[in-house]
């Protein structure tokens, strides 16, 4: 694989993360997002729904098409197929980020599969197929649900699914998870790393760790409101053939409270449309440790964008943990499904002592692993 073939899966992934803004608004206005840092996973979340236009046709399935720019669910699968492939291959070997994504499947087994249904759930959502009797054993496939998205985690993400999720009249459940532990590109120096002041929405302050380094080689893309600082992902050795590139891109606000009208303005701005911006040099960097997990029913923030699915449920849960050599984060979501198969002139200062937005993408395909944001670094 080359960077080509990522190149050529940019358009539709383009398409894709048009509603990225705009769900993580609507992740924030239907849990307690107004309050708390939160994460997920937009590569995971759009996997789930590729599945699910697959199994659906019909109504459902134009409409996950609408949601997702698609012209077809071949595209979709297509799409998926490679993101799961090459974009999210583990990369350990070469001295690049540990990747580790993984999609399972299980189906009551009084259920028909039809064989070119299972073809597509292996072949291009490399899916592991599991049948099984969700009629007496809910609880026992719950259980097993729940271990296999702990190991594909490397432990991080544990109870996927609650407690009586699953019951007697459950049909299938389709889950995926998404570990990566990447080295920053630059790894920050520990001994300048100082306790300062965050400041939160709310006006209140709290003392936490900043990380901070020499800002020689940094870059920064300044737009109206807000600024946004690019932090590689240390690369693999074999990055000319291989062409994948990791980054968390960070988006902070101008204010100190700017972060709700930056949101509107990135959730209301179509990925044709460019919000004018400059490069720009920096004079300081600081930013904050953090630490933390996220889980939410995504099936209730996806009606915000139009999609309601009665018969399904999405669950989805995520963590990261950002320090001075980089970050490891994974998230894992289920679907339940109920009844139905240039030189810069000034210098800025780029301190993240306010709330602001995270994503972590492999820049050529332009795929987001995982998107959030940070209102207060203390929070576990």
């Amino acid at each position: 694989m080359g960077a080509r073939d990522l190149f050529d899966l940019r358009e539709s992934v383009g398409n894709q993360n048009d509603n990225q803004w705009r769900l993580a608004k609507h992740v924030i206005a239907t849990t307690a997002g107004e309050t708390s840092n939160l994460m997920f996973s937009p590569a995971l979340i759009n996997v789930i729904l590729s599945f699910i236009a697959a199994k659906s046709p019909g109504a459902t399935e134009e409409k996950i098409l609408a949601l997702l720019q698609a012209s077809s669910t071949d595209e979709l699968n297509a799409v998926c197929s490679k993101i799961v492939t090459m974009v999210l291959a583990d990369s350990t070997a070469t001295g690049g980020p540990m990747i580790s994504a993984a999609n399972g499947v299980w189906i009551d087994k009084s259920l028909t599969v039809e064989q070119s249904f299972k073809n597509l759930l292996e072949i291009s959502y490399k899916a592991a197929f599991n049948q099984v009797d969700f009629r007496t054993e809910a609880d026992e496939v719950c259980e097993e649900v729940n271990a296999w998205v702990e190991k594909q985690t490397n432990g991080l993400i544990t109870n996927l699914l609650p407690p009586k999720s699953v019951s007697p009249l459950t049909d299938y459940i389709f889950a995926n998870a998404l570990f990566f532990n990447g080295r920053w590109d630059r790894e920050f120096d520990p001994s300048l790393t100082e306790d300062s002041d965050f400041h939160c929405l709310d006006g209140t302050k709290v003392r936490v760790p900043f990380m901070s380094d020499d800002v020689f080689g940094y870059h920064i893309d300044v737009y109206p409101g807000f600024k946004v600082l690019n932090l590689p992902y240390r690369q693999g050795s074999d990055r000319e053939e291989d062409g994948r590139g990791f980054s968390m891109d960070i988006y902070l606000p101008d204010d100190k409270d700017g972060l709700p009208a930056m949101l509107e303005t990135l959730a209301s701005t179509s990925d044709d449309e460019e919000i004018p911006s400059h490069w720009a040099d920096l004079k300081e960097l600081k930013i904050p440790r953090f630490k933390f997990g996220f889980d939410f029913e995504a099936s209730e923030a996806l009606k915000g964008l139009g999609l309601n699915l009665p018969l399904e449920t999405i669950v989805h849960k995520s963590c990261i943990e950002v320090d001075e050599v980089g970050s490891k984060a994974a998230a894992a979501a289920a679907v339940i499904g109920v009844g139905a198969c240039g030189p810069a002139e000034k210098k800025y200062e780029f301190v993240a002592d306010h709330p602001f937005l995270f994503l972590v993408k492999e820049w050529r395909s332009g795929v987001v692993l995982f998107l959030g944001q940070v209102l207060d670094p203390s929070m576990h």
